[in-house]
């Protein structure tokens, strides 16, 4: 175990490393590399509820119910839930109120709403994870500030960073959300045996990050299946556990089948936009079986420092973090982008030992 651990932190330093990406928060010594990672519970959550969406409502009953989340950190607020985008003004004064009503301790929040998905020009998951700034946003091929999150340590975000991750929660009728939620609690600490897929495609402006895929593939040999493939789909495959692509629309995701716990996701334009998108919406990799996913939510240009970086989203997950906390580790600029998914799901977690 513990080799494996090694060679699975020496994979993602070289990944990061091979795109310049900054790996100072990876200088840990082995020892600590070498313990499960952290793993958030209920009560590190605030759900946050728009009182004015009954599909809002019955999704943070269910789930508060199915998790345990205390009631004291179920937060109501009320805004049109006819908007995609919220306006900057207004989303400060919601924010305000969910603040004011959150404890300290909670270290993320969790959205149960498809829309609004952006505030102004960046992420309504960014947006409530750190406040509206403008500096998450970006006109052209600029970069954006940075996450402190990214590829850190961190078992207490807010605490460490006054940084909050945030997930939406949410499907287009509660069926679909109740077997989001049912299939996040269904992963925990079941250990799957999976494959992760990864894809370079003909479209070459969305397989920027492809980069990366032939040295996660190299370096995970012996730790976790990495397929890397030259392709435009993968079809009929059984255990998906982890697909990372690039296209405006990816064919076949309903004829594979993911266990619990599986993320997937496609590197595009405006698959973040959540309702209404001329593009793959990252909700349909959801309503495929899927268990988080992350897309942007405005063009973002493709720098694949604002998706998903695979080799850092595997190395957390493996090592038994939460979903949120493994996704949210792999996106080093992460303003114009949204998480979706159920956040504790933590598939290759431990039980606490009971004393």
């Amino acid at each position: 175990m513990q080799s494996i651990l090694i060679l699975t932190r020496y994979a993602v330093f070289l990944s990061l490393l091979s795109l310049g990406f900054s790996v100072s928060a990876l200088g840990a010594s082995t020892l600590q590399m070498l313990r499960p990672a952290s793993a958030l519970t209920a009560n590190d959550l605030v759900v946050i509820v728009n009182e004015a969406d009954p599909l809002s409502v019955k999704i943070a009953d269910y789930y508060g119910r199915k998790r345990g989340i205390p009631n004291k950190q179920i937060v109501r607020v009320r805004f049109d839930p006819a908007m995609k985008v919220m306006k900057p003004e207004q989303f400060e004064a919601i924010k305000a109120e969910v603040d004011a009503q959150t404890p300290d301790h909670v270290q993320a929040f969790v959205l149960t709403w498809l829309q609004p998905f952006r505030v102004d020009c960046m992420s309504i998951t960014t947006a409530f994870a750190a406040g509206y700034n403008q500096q998450f946003c970006a006109k052209g091929c600029l970069n954006t500030r940075k996450s402190p999150y990214f590829a850190s340590e961190s078992a207490k975000p807010f605490k460490d960073y006054q940084w909050r991750p945030s997930i939406i929660l949410a499907g287009r009728n509660f069926e679909e959300a109740k077997k989001l939620i049912d299939r996040g609690i269904a992963a925990d600490y079941t250990h799957p045996k999976g494959s992760a897929y990864l894809l370079l495609t003909n479209d070459k402006a969305r397989s920027s990050r492809a980069a990366l895929f032939p040295r996660i593939s190299e370096s995970f040999n012996g730790t976790w299946p990495v397929n890397f493939l030259k392709r435009e789909f993968i079809k009929d495959k059984s255990d998906v556990m982890f697909y990372f692509t690039g296209l405006t629309h990816v064919p076949h995701i309903q004829d594979n089948r993911y266990p619990p716990g599986a993320v997937a996701d496609h590197l595009t334009s405006t698959g973040g936009v959540l309702t209404g998108s001329k593009q793959m919406s990252i909700i349909e990799w959801i309503e495929a079986g899927l268990t988080g996913s992350y897309g942007a939510v405005v063009e973002p240009c493709n720098f694949p420092e604002k998706f998903p970086h695979p080799g850092v989203l595997m190395f957390y997950y493996l090592r038994g973090s939460t979903l949120i906390e493994s996704y949210w580790k792999s996106v080093a600029r992460p303003g114009q982008g949204i998480f979706i998914g159920e956040p504790l799901a933590k598939p290759f977690a431990y039980p606490a030992k009971k004393f």
